[in-house]
């Protein structure tokens, strides 16, 4: 460590003391009481309009000193999370995924002990650094944690931290084989009582969520409820180009993304909302309202860069001495098809593989999947799957190349028709036509096999960005996760020279310019192909190789 490094650590550990005790302000939880005077704010002008809906509420010694209990964490632990509740909010803290590590380019392996081992015929173990598994929540110091629902616009609102009575310490459900409960209760002086019912299947990552409200008054009360999700988004990091983190919302089976820089406002859509969420590129946070006809979907970030998606529900009546209730069905865990289809509302169309690839992308992924079942190696799923798709390809691909072979042949009769006819466009056009017919030959065919394999190209590079099964899916050595770049270029290039191998057996056209330009072909492919999936390189590499072996074997049978 050099000495600008061991000043500048110094010179931070200075300031940051400095700051903890002459400026930092120590922490003080909020009391209800604030929020209590809020709402008699809010009851007293609803009584001016509604005076028999709304009962008066006071401020009571009993809510102010239950309020102001420290908060408490329940943690609850199935085979594929482990989440951490509190009873602030009776919200979630933390929600880890099992069996999935994070994307961290300073936790990954060291790829040169790995290339040295592979030259000198080293054994030495390399342990992998840990990366930690994926956290879908990040909220900073005083923020609502989400999972919390508050009743704006009705007749008594609970705020998002209030403190909650939950049902149990903790839940184990590891080795659990039936659903579990989690309940946390919240009695709002003497006038309203809410319990969150969370529901725990130990086998997948579904959770269900009743929002019972009890009114213990003789007269009737409006609820509004809003369910939220929050999440902070820092805005320094860049946003993956080729991924979305933020709100997304299914509304009347459409699709309606919100990029974080360009939330500004407050957007709300509705009704028919199917589903609202806080995804990433492979991860997702959703809640499926039961009534989505009277649901709307409320998207915002506010000046601490806290994203919030909320889903507000129908407008409920609830008659004195008696309760309501408010169901929704939690979806927390990867964007995996088949997972994401159980749910029976759309959720699967939060993969952002298109409205149109998809119907490709879903195919090639499920051939993927099948040949994975026999080959544990998704990057050599990739190879085989190439071969299967060249092998469907063979016959036109073989009466591609006799086309361009013909078409050479037929240069120099064009050019004695591009001599005769140079005044007359038209006659040239015709008697170039009648040429190609009587020589059983299509201007176009050389370009079929490259036309019909673009879709394809397209459905695959949908396919290996955004399929959660190939993330961090390793091929060997420097390629240890197909969804992303390689990291050395090497793929690339190797890429480009097969590329560049193709276009010169490639029989030209006779026109020097084009025959030109056709030549630059792999260096742009090259550099288009740098920063693509690994896996999709490969796609396209061996697709070369193949191309490049039944070419030879046309060449040579027609020079025969």
């Amino acid at each position: 460590m050099d000495k600008r490094t061991i000043l500048a650590i110094v010179l931070s550990l200075a300031v940051l003391l400095v700051y903890q005790i002459f400026f930092a302000k120590p922490y003080i939880p909020q009391l209800p009481a604030v929020a209590t005077n809020q709402q008699t704010v809010q009851t007293a002008k609803a009584t001016a309009t509604n005076a028999a809906v709304t009962p008066q509420i006071s401020t009571t010694k009993e809510a102010v000193t239950k309020s102001a209990v420290a908060p408490r964490d329940i943690k609850v632990e199935t085979a594929q999370y482990t989440a951490i509740f509190s009873t602030r909010g009776g919200a979630l803290k933390s929600f880890q995924l099992k069996g999935y590590q994070k994307d961290c380019t300073e936790c990954t392996d060291d790829i040169y002990p790995r290339i040295k081992n592979l030259f000198t015929g080293s054994k030495e173990q390399l342990t992998p650094k840990s990366k930690g598994l994926v956290e879908l929540i990040d909220v900073k110091e005083g923020m609502p944690y989400p999972l919390a629902i508050t009743f704006p616009e009705s007749s008594i609102d609970i705020a998002p931290d209030a403190i909650y009575e939950p049902s149990t310490a903790k839940l184990d459900m590891i080795n659990a084989k039936e659903k579990q409960r989690l309940v946390f209760s919240q009695t709002y002086n003497d006038t309203i009582k809410v319990e969150k019912i969370f529901t725990f299947n130990p086998d997948n990552y579904t959770i269900s969520l009743d929002v019972k409200v009890y009114n213990l008054t003789d007269s009737p009360l409006n609820q509004i409820p809003k369910l939220s999700w929050q999440q902070y988004a820092d805005p320094k990091q860049e946003e993956d180009s080729y991924g979305h983190d933020g709100p997304v919302a299914s509304v009347a089976k459409s699709i309606e993304r919100q990029t974080i820089k360009d939330l500004n406002k407050e957007k709300i859509y509705g009704p028919n909302v199917l589903w609202g969420a806080y995804e990433s590129k492979y991860f997702i946070a959703s809640f499926i309202p039961e009534n989505p006809s009277l649901t709307s979907i409320i998207m915002n970030r506010d000046a601490s860069n806290m994203v919030s998606v909320s889903i507000k529900g129908q407008k409920e009546l609830i008659p004195g001495n008696q309760s309501g209730s408010f169901n929704y069905t939690l979806y927390l865990g990867p964007k995996e098809n088949n997972l994401l289809k159980t749910q029976n509302v759309g959720l699967e169309d939060s993969i952002d593989f298109g409205s149109w690839l998809k119907w490709l992308a879903m195919p090639l992924l499920w051939a993927l999947n099948f040949i994975h079942n026999y080959i544990a190696n998704y990057g050599v799923a990739i190879i085989i799957l190439t071969l299967l798709i060249k092998i469907i390809f063979w016959p036109l691909g073989n009466l591609s190349y006799k086309s361009m072979n013909e078409m050479q042949k037929l240069q120099p009769k064009i050019a004695e028709l591009k001599e005769k006819h140079k005044t007359d466009q038209a006659k040239l056009s015709q008697e170039t036509m009648a040429l190609y017919k009587a020589h059983k030959v299509s201007p176009f065919g050389g370009c079929m096999p490259m036309l019909i394999q673009i879709p394809i190209f397209f459905g695959l590079y949908k396919a290996l960005l955004y399929s959660i099964e190939l993330r961090h899916s390793p091929l060997f050595w420097w390629i240890q996760d197909l969804s992303a770049k390689d990291p050395y270029y090497i793929t690339p290039i190797v890429m480009g020279a097969t590329q560049f191998i193709q276009q010169k057996m490639t029989p030209t056209m006779g026109d020097p310019m084009q025959a030109k330009l056709m030549l630059l072909m792999p260096i742009i492919f090259t550099f288009f192909f740098l920063n693509f999936p690994s896996g999709l390189v490969i796609y396209w590499l061996f697709n070369n190789v193949l191309s490049i072996g039944q070419q030879y074997y046309i060449n040579k049978k027609l020079a025969r």
